[in-house]
């Protein structure tokens, strides 16, 4: 049914035509401040957001641009319209546009295999790496799973260096058969824009892009918003323990296509006015028409359990993924959408091009879905759908989602193997492992307790404890990344030889760079 439906909207060419819903009246664009303001603020109190930053455009008009709370907990400052705050994944969709831009030029073709414009690069199957094409790098469908997240996590290599180890993956599933995220493959489109531009992405979606658009306030990297000099700059937050507390400043400058910018609520209302305005700025066209509407056409079909559990709330009748967004229908209306988390922060972006409608929502705690709630709500509000609680709902809907995952993880519990001890002494499970794409792993030994290190950052660096038999636990140093399975292998010889990071959802397995020193 989906496929049929997907295959309708593609005739249609839904993704930028009039689908207004008969029911729907629009409202005057200036008549829902205050109501906006009392229900955002009622909002993060019930979700304990910090702070946040929103802008809303109607018509090719900023209709609403504001920022709520603090930049940090503790601290006096407040967040404004000009507060900057990480874009994370939905930089995407400058990425997307940097390659339709060069589309344009003639420099890139969607359809042209990656080795023609960067011969070095290899997939993980030799076949597919002769036909990858550009249009693959920006849909998701390329057979990479999300294990090769751990290339860039690591926090140790550059964008070559991550790319030049996608080969060493093990593909998730046969190319174009399925959809699984997957950051590396838009810094592999990033690479693209390098090479065929001649200059870095960063200052390709700075010059091309966030200037001509007046984004004064915006950069494509950390270390561009860090130079800004600028001190108004949120702070990340993430849950620890049931505690929100602020945590480390990050940076994916790694893979900077994928998640890097950084902008604020006034300068995306800038790029929300560009969207909405089929890719024109002050008038003059960046990107024509054709290469700006592909963005939008649908590429890839999202399985449920790929999509955001906003859906079952917004019963789409069809999901799908374009060129650095995700799309679906809300009450008749097309709507492309994106979030970004990483880090202790939040974002979200929502078109609805019909209704000349968007939405961008910044948060400074990692994962609160409020994002969702305020883009669903204005997208209500400016559309004159009937009212609806989107904050309350969907607290409803997450925090059932979180009393499942504490269910299975008593499961898990209960079926743990009590009264058990490690096979081997402590000391013998300590030494360097290595995988050919994610490289080492440490683990070492101190009083009495076994930490492994996964790279130089402090948050990839924690202590193991003892679940069951030769498997344990791995807590991350600061708390954030929760628990991951570790297990244990053992030679022929019974000595330690291999360990696994991660379970059923996905895993990694590493080799011991060196027999162990047997314990006597």
């Amino acid at each position: 049914m989906r496929t049929f439906l997907l295959a309708s909207c593609l005739f249609l060419s839904c993704s930028w035509t009039d689908l207004a819903h008969a029911g729907d009246s629009p409202a005057r664009a200036d008549d829902h401040g205050a109501a906006l303001d009392a229900y955002i603020e009622k909002a993060m109190a019930d979700w304990k957001l910090p702070g946040l930053a929103i802008a809303v455009v109607k018509d090719g008009q900023t209709v609403y641009v504001k920022g709520f709370g603090v930049r940090e907990l503790g601290r006096p400052e407040r967040v404004d319209a000009h507060t900057r705050f990480g874009m994370m994944s939905t930089t995407k969709a400058m990425t997307a546009l940097a390659v339709a831009m060069l589309v344009d030029e003639g420099k890139l073709a969607w359809d042209e295999p990656v080795q023609k414009v960067l011969p070095w690069f290899e997939m993980p199957d030799p076949a597919f790496s002769r036909t990858v094409t550009v249009r693959d790098t920006l849909r998701h469908n390329a057979g990479i799973g999300p294990e090769a997240d751990l290339l860039w996590l690591r926090g140790d290599l550059d964008s070559r260096q991550i790319l030049e180890r996608v080969r060493e993956l093990t593909p998730a599933y046969p190319p174009y058969s399925s959809f699984s995220y997957a950051n590396v493959m838009y810094q592999l489109a990033g690479e693209l824009v390098t090479k065929a531009s001649g200059m870095p992405w960063n200052r390709f979606v700075e010059t091309r892009i966030m200037a001509p658009l007046g984004m004064d306030e915006s950069s494509a990297t950390y270390a561009g918003m860090k130079n800004s000099g600028s001190e108004n700059v949120s702070a990340p937050h993430f849950e620890i323990d049931g505690k929100l507390v602020r945590v480390r400043d990050g940076s994916v400058d790694g893979v900077p296509a994928a998640g890097a910018a950084w902008s604020s609520a006034h300068d995306m209302a800038l790029w929300l006015a560009f969207l909405l305005d089929d890719g024109q700025a002050g008038g003059k066209r960046l990107v024509s028409e054709k290469n700006f509407h592909e963005l939008f056409r649908p590429q890839a079909l999202v399985p449920d359990e790929q999509f955001y559990p906003t859906a079952q709330l917004t019963r789409p009748h069809w999901i799908s993924y374009g060129l650095g967004w995700f799309e679906q229908d809300y009450r008749g209306h097309f709507v492309a959408m994106h979030t970004g988390s990483i880090d202790g922060r939040t974002s979200i972006i929502g078109l609805m091009p019909d209704a000349n409608l968007g939405v961008y929502v910044f948060g400074n705690a990692d994962h609160v879905e409020l994002r969702h709630a305020l883009m669903w709500k204005v997208m209500d509000l400016y559309t004159g759908a009937p009212d609806r609680d989107w904050s309350a709902e969907l607290l409803k809907l997450y925090g059932e989602s979180k009393a499942k995952r504490k269910t299975l993880e008593a499961a898990a519990d209960a079926r743990r193997v009590k009264g058990t001890r490690p096979s081997h002494a402590l000391a013998d499970y300590a030494g360097t492992y290595s995988n050919p794409a994610f490289g080492d792993v440490e683990v070492t030994l101190g009083k009495r307790i076994l930490s492994m290190h996964f790279g130089p950052l402090p948050e990839n660096a924690g202590p193991l404890s003892h679940w069951q038999y030769d498997t344990f636990r791995w807590h991350s140093g600061d708390g954030r990344g929760g628990e991951t399975a570790v297990q244990f292998g053992q030679a022929g010889d019974g000595s330690i030889a291999s360990v696994t990071l991660g379970g059923d959802d996905g895993s990694v397995h590493f080799v011991r760079k060196a027999p162990p020193a047997k314990s006597e």
